[in-house]
């Protein structure tokens, strides 16, 4: 399948050939960058409109084969000169480009939603052409979309508190195509490899970060081991099918507690109740009112976790969280697979465990000692 490329990386492009033609002065129709995910990104320019102290011009936003709402949409860029004395780069959002108005998101209250990877790409790519042309003032950066509050009306960043248009996204700079059926091929390939070497048993996380947060909190590689993506209940169907007797899943609490809730697909277009639940088991756990309240109005179940740990309900709460997932999970299991859970926020480490979780731990030490 065909990859395609970030808002990000669109808005990236534009603002480089914006800048190229402000400083030389000469019409620039195809641009190239560099992702993130080191590969390069060659954009056609539309719409330019240059002038004397200011140049403008969009890219069409290409997601591949896995198209999402901006996909066709115009990003642009308006690169102005500005006096030496300002800031050397300064980037922020026009029309169609949201403002965040709530904590717990990539950027500051008041700031355009333009997350940290893409304001660092525009800026090193920017900077590639000042040094260049050896241009040594200031530039003001400017990323609109004409089309981004209409858009965003059809995403979440309303809920999110992003208000006024599209957030300009992506870590990688590109977007993978997504195919549901191309990825529970895959997690069945991988679960049918490791019960062919021997394994009844299996650890499994949504993706790379609870990888990433086993090996860092328990010293345990899972590359191994199996990525579920948003497919929790797919998963222990095929485990099941194909004959473990035990599972171990490892995941971060945003995606999680909806499991907590009996979702078993966790992608944010299935179900997204993660407040709800939150909110649910912390008046369970007696949390006064007022913090319930302010639990529903979280952006992040990152937040969530803070407010929860002031009022001292954190660990309860998320004790239950765990007991709910467990129950949950096995109930999908229809008894036939023993699930254990680790749950854990990025700021935060861990949080929860259920109590099964010591004896894997020594499995999996023992497994990784004979791989040895």
């Amino acid at each position: 399948m065909r990859y395609g490329f970030t808002t990000g990386s669109c808005a990236t492009a534009a603002a480089k050939a914006a800048a190229f033609m402000l400083l030389t002065g000469a019409k620039k129709t195809k641009i190239t960058i560099e992702t993130p995910k080191g590969i390069p990104y060659t954009a056609g320019l539309l719409d330019i409109d240059r002038k004397e102290h200011e140049v403008s011009c969009a890219v069409q936003k290409d997601g591949g084969d896995d198209p999402d709402i901006t996909s066709g949409t115009l990003i642009y860029a308006k690169v102005a000169l500005t006096s030496q004395l300002e800031p050397r780069i300064q980037i922020d959002g026009g029309i169609g480009v949201g403002r965040v108005t709530k904590p717990g998101l990539d950027q500051p209250v008041g700031n355009a939603a333009i997350n940290h990877v893409p304001r660092e790409m525009i800026e090193k790519e920017v900077m590639e052409v000042c040094q260049i042309t050896d241009y040594k003032g200031g530039l003001r950066i400017e990323i609109y979309v004409p089309e981004g509050e209409k858009l965003a009306s059809q995403t979440f960043n309303p809920r999110l508190g992003i208000v006024g248009g599209i957030s300009i996204l992506g870590t990688s700079g590109i977007v993978e195509p997504m195919s549901s059926q191309a990825l529970l091929d895959t997690i069945r390939v991988e679960l049918r490899q490791r019960r062919a070497q021997g394994y009844d048993y299996v650890a499994v996380s949504p993706g790379n970060y609870g990888l990433d947060f086993m090996k860092r909190t328990y010293g345990y590689d899972l590359d191994r081991s199996v990525k579920c993506s948003n497919f929790v209940g797919d998963t222990v169907d095929m485990a099941v099918e194909l004959g473990f007797t035990k599972m171990l899943l490892t995941g971060h609490i945003g995606k999680l507690i909806k499991v907590a809730g009996g979702i078993m697909n966790t992608h944010s277009r299935e179900a997204d109740c993660r407040m709800e639940l939150l909110a649910a088991f912390a008046a369970r756990e007696h949390v006064e009112n007022d913090n319930i309240c302010q639990l529903l109005e979280c952006v992040t179940t990152e937040e969530a976790v803070r407010i929860l740990k002031e009022q001292g309900k954190c660990e309860a709460v998320m004790e239950y969280a765990i007991e709910r997932i467990c129950y949950y999970l096995e109930k999908r299991a229809k008894g036939a697979l023993s699930i254990d859970c680790i749950l854990y926020a990025n700021e935060f480490g861990e949080l929860a465990k259920s109590k099964g979780v010591e004896k894997w731990f020594t499995l999996l030490v023992q497994e990784q000692a004979q791989l040895i």
